[in-house]
């Protein structure tokens, strides 16, 4: 996982941001002690407060070989299992009051990044060697991480939502196979999930905020392959997608949503007491929908259209949840921006 130090530290004062630095940690999973911890030097000049989730908000991705991770303007780096530096790539060099937040996507012999924020750019990269294998444009406020789909003729898209459209590209060569207007006019963030060959798309705060567009089109399809639009979407949280239905929550307003995927008809919309804020995507794991607060509650859902909360459970610290849990076997992996908690049996 990513954590920063040096700098702006949750818990700490002071600190210059020439000592700021990033760092790739190993856990051992069964008691969470660090194994290796890797360094990266911030390349300034950075921004001199990220407000709601620091430096270092990217995910890493993992092969059976390496582990790939995006430190911004600092650049995307390679490292082996035991925490060796293979390469690092420079993707750009401007820096956003937000930060920086899509992470690593791995496909074939790429690693994909959206460097929206470093240089409004969609960059494909060699995984063994970091080269540069292609650059596509035009990708502007975008901090959703990309996703690949197949459409239903077979053909494979790389997908990431930009401002006012979400876009599509060849993942061999970077070439834009075709665009879909949005109506979102200001920035994306949540990412997109995908199913049967259709892509469903959130963001933005009035208007239009959620759409399905079915992937396989050339050119400009919004009046082709847009397949719906809703009023209800998420501003900063990615939703799941599950059985025919998708599930989101709204990261203001503590409401949980559940829409048909087919026609993104609003199922259920609850109220979830006490929630607060919430930046963590949804977690779809054993038939059951896990949605965590900034304020460290996690509600569980039954990951079915009819609403039904089965549990509320809240850690006792101040620190904030900005990160998405994840599961391990029977365990939920939990972060704040201080600890990392490891919950189960």
């Amino acid at each position: 996982l990513t954590c920063y130090s040096g700098y702006f530290v949750p818990g700490q004062s002071g600190g210059s941001l020439d000592d700021l630095k990033r760092h790739l940690l190993a856990l051992r999973r069964t008691d969470g002690q660090i194994v290796w911890n890797k360094p990266v030097a911030a390349v300034l000049p950075e921004e001199k407060q990220i407000r709601d989730h620091g430096y270092a908000a990217n995910t890493v991705a993992v092969d059976v070989e390496r582990v790939y991770v995006f430190f911004g303007k600092s650049g995307v780096f390679a490292f082996d299992h035991e925490g060796t530096q293979l390469w690092q790539a420079d993707v750009g060099s401007k820096t956003h009051g937000w930060g920086t937040s899509a992470s690593p996507v791995l496909h074939k012999g790429l690693v994909f990044i959206n460097a929206s924020v470093e240089s409004e750019s969609l960059v494909a990269l060699d995984r063994k060697t970091g080269e540069e294998k292609w650059r596509a444009g035009g990708i502007r406020e975008s901090w959703s991480t990309p996703l690949v789909v197949t459409a239903d003729s077979g053909r494979e898209e790389l997908i990431v939502p930009t401002q006012g459209k979400v876009l599509a590209f060849d993942p061999e060569t970077g070439q834009e196979l075709w665009s879909c207007q949005t109506d979102i006019g200001w920035y994306m963030v949540p990412s997109v999930v995908a199913a049967e060959g259709v892509i469903y798309c959130l963001g933005g705060r009035s208007g239009i905020a959620a759409l399905a567009v079915r992937a396989g089109g050339s050119g400009d399809v919004t009046e082709t392959h847009r397949l719906w639009t809703s009023t209800k979407g998420s501003n900063v949280s990615s939703p799941v997608y599950h059985d025919g239905y998708l599930y989101w929550m709204h990261e203001q307003r503590g409401v949980a949503y559940c829409a048909k995927a087919a026609s993104g008809e609003i199922v259920y919309e609850e109220r979830l007491e006490r929630a607060g804020q919430v930046y963590s995507s949804a977690l779809l794991a054993d038939g059951r929908l896990y949605y965590l607060t900034r304020e460290g509650k996690t509600f569980v859902l039954a990951a079915k259209p009819e609403f039904e909360q089965l549990a509320m459970n809240a850690l006792d610290d101040r620190s904030v949840f900005n990160g998405s849990p994840a599961v391990a076997g029977k365990q939920l992996l939990i972060r704040s921006d201080q600890f990392l908690y490891c919950l189960g049996k």
